[in-house]
């Protein structure tokens, strides 16, 4: 996005130097990771700076509101509410895509928004790594006001909360067996935090325990990497603890807001930066330019479920009774913005917060970037491309 930078790394850049690169990412942790790590960074400029720095205000603005949890209140099944809600949730991820607008400017257009975790040990890791093995210019840099060590000490505080680290667990479902193990493995070496399978936490009473070592320990804190959506279809887990027990454990991150700062929550927010959004039983009838929405279900992650050519059999296919639970969002169109070796490339961005329970607002840390060929990001739409998947943004100093 900042031309004369990119024309820097595409004449420095070698598959050679790539092959390195992935080789040191998948030697490091003695571990291959599991998804595609593109070939190259973005490069943002401090004007698309400002501009996200701006779209992320409009919507926090809303996310502080006295009236935020009576709004969002419908936002939780019932049956997966979980007891001990923070005030706030403690982490926040903003997902933009990279845009124009009516005028020709690039600008950001929020696509998702989530009151829980993502690759925090991960994206500072693999940031270090295209540093090392690529060209990056003085001053730039992926963490916002925080050095690496500075960063990393924030993330280990934050999940630690003055806790000893053998009493802080990574709650997942096999966690090692996740896409996102490469992310366990690098939080744990920063915190001392351990990935914990929740089919092997022990509950007595509202006490929790795990065993370490051939020791077993008391919990006192949980980071919660589980989601709702993959554990309530896991119907071969046998588990002592279920997340909507009441239990005298810490939760950072609480899992009512995994549903509270959602899909549910966009179409509550009116702001410039984000695309029309409205419920499906918000409308009397279907568009007729169904062509130009997407429709999405409020409850799947990692965009399962998604229809992005929407037909009315599709409109039709929902009763009037699960309408509450659909949105149907505007259609985006992407801007390929970043010039890979062959043809142009999409870029979405992600913003990633940390909200201290002392904190009136988030404070942004840090960030995450995926690129794309396809029509939307996703493996399924760029199989057998280059220059597409995971990577991380480097900002333009001030």
């Amino acid at each position: 996005m900042i031309s004369e930078v990119r024309q820097h790394y595409n004449a420095s850049f070698s598959e050679k130097k790539y092959s390195d690169f992935l080789a040191d990412l998948n030697r490091s942790f003695d571990y291959k990771i599991t998804f595609r790590v593109a070939e190259s960074p973005v490069f943002v400029d401090k004007t698309f700076k400002r501009k996200l720095r701006e779209a992320s205000d409009h919507i926090i603005d809303f996310l502080v509101r006295d009236d935020f949890k009576s709004l969002t209140q419908k936002a939780i099944p019932q049956q997966l509410f979980v007891p001990n809600e923070t005030h706030h949730s403690l982490f926040l991820a903003l997902d933009y895509a990279v845009v124009k607008d009516a005028h020709g400017a690039l600008t950001p257009q929020l696509i998702e928004m989530q009151g829980f975790p993502s690759l925090f040990g991960f994206q500072d890791f693999v940031a270090s790594k295209y540093k090392e093995h690529f060209y990056c210019p003085e001053g730039f840099n992926n963490h916002f006001g925080l050095t690496n060590e500075q960063y990393r000490n924030e993330l280990k505080n934050v999940l630690l909360n003055g806790h000893s680290p053998e009493n802080v667990i990574l709650l997942e479902i096999d966690p090692l067996k996740q896409n996102t193990a490469i992310d366990f493995l690098i939080t744990e070496k920063i915190t001392g935090i351990t990935p914990v399978h929740i089919g092997d936490v022990i509950r007595e009473g509202k006490n929790l325990f795990y065993h370490k070592n051939g020791k077993k320990i008391l919990i006192r804190r949980i980071y919660n990497r589980v989601i709702f959506d993959e554990l309530v279809k896991r119907t071969d887990l046998n588990l002592s603890f279920n997340l909507t027990e009441e239990v005298d454990v810490e939760w950072a991150g609480h899992p009512n807001w995994f549903f509270r700062i959602s899909k549910f929550t966009m179409p509550m927010i009116k702001s410039p930066y984000i695309p029309e959004c409205r419920f499906l039983n918000e409308y009397e009838t279907a568009p007729t330019d169904l062509e130009n929405y997407v429709l999405k279900p409020l409850f799947s992650f990692s965009g399962s479920g998604v229809i992005f050519h929407v037909t009315k059999a599709d409109w039709d296919a929902i009763n009037e009774e699960e309408r509450g639970n659909y949105l149907l969002q505007r259609k985006i169109q992407y801007e390929p913005v970043i010039e890979a070796i062959e043809g142009k490339v999409k870029a979405e961005i992600r913003l990633l917060f940390f909200w201290k329970e002392n904190q009136l607002r988030p404070t942004l840390v840090t960030n995450l970037a995926r690129l794309s060929r396809g029509e939307m990001i996703g493996v399924k739409f760029n199989k057998d491309k280059t220059w597409v998947g995971g990577s991380v943004c480097f900002f333009e100093p001030d």
